[in-house]
């Protein structure tokens, strides 16, 4: 859905402002006094060159880096004053790596579950949920294989419905399709898009190949540690 037609009382999920961070004693300055609002369902791709700030970015709104100065709140609330970082990421935020990140002695069904474990659901309601997931992403003949016996694209499919296991408000994808060949690429920012659509989730997608974020529905774009624009992408 295109930021124009999110209405704009729509609920502010991240508010950035000032926000700044230091590496190595303040000699690397990875983002510079950025100002950032996204609101409930959008999708979100950030691009810019390496080391422009993405990628420190989308781990601070997912709590595993913290600012060094500014404000980063979601929904109103401060990131980096959260009492249980561990709960905010395993209520609220899905994953996806560009290195998938799965364990190679589990199987495909047996990954997705993980991000389970630290909830209430039984362990046959685990595994429902995991191949329930697994069938919405393509891979429901592949339950019982092993990481080493899938492609690329097989992989980080099973790492989206990994990410999406404990039905997260907001899912951080980072480079999603870097390690893929260009037809598995498509493939899988397709299956983000289609699930985007079906789950009324938030997206946020830090990518640096522009066909994949001409697919969201805003393009914000960095450079330097700062936004040097924001704007409605034209695909939708």
């Amino acid at each position: 859905m295109p930021v124009a037609a999110l209405p704009a009382h729509a609920e502010l999920i991240y508010q950035a402002i000032g926000l700044k961070k230091q590496f190595d004693n303040g000699k690397v300055v990875a983002l510079r006094g950025l100002d950032l609002e996204i609101r409930r369902g959008e999708f979100v791709a950030i691009v810019g060159p390496s080391g422009c700030g993405k990628s420190t970015l989308l781990q601070m709104l997912g709590s595993l880096d913290m600012p060094t100065a500014g404000t980063l709140n979601y929904r109103g609330s401060s990131i980096p004053d959260l009492p249980d970082p561990a709960a905010y990421r395993s209520r609220e935020i899905g994953f996806v790596f560009q290195a998938f990140h799965l364990l190679a002695t589990f199987t495909v069904v047996e990954n997705v579950q993980i991000p389970m474990f630290e909830g209430k659901l039984s362990r046959s309601q685990r595994k429902g949920r995991a191949v329930e997931l697994l069938e919405a992403v393509g891979l429901g003949h592949r339950l019982q294989h092993y990481p080493a016996e899938l492609s690329g694209g097989e992989r980080q499919r099973v790492a989206i419905a990994r990410g999406l296991a404990n039905n997260p408000a907001v899912v951080l994808a980072d480079e999603p399709t870097g390690n893929l060949d260009s037809e598995s690429a498509l493939q899988i920012i397709d299956l983000l898009v289609d699930l985007h659509r079906k789950l009324d989730m938030t997206l946020v997608l830090v990518t640096h190949d522009l066909t994949v974020a001409e697919r969201a529905s805003r393009i914000i774009r960095m450079k330097d540690g700062r936004v040097i624009s924001d704007e409605l992408a034209h695909a939708h």
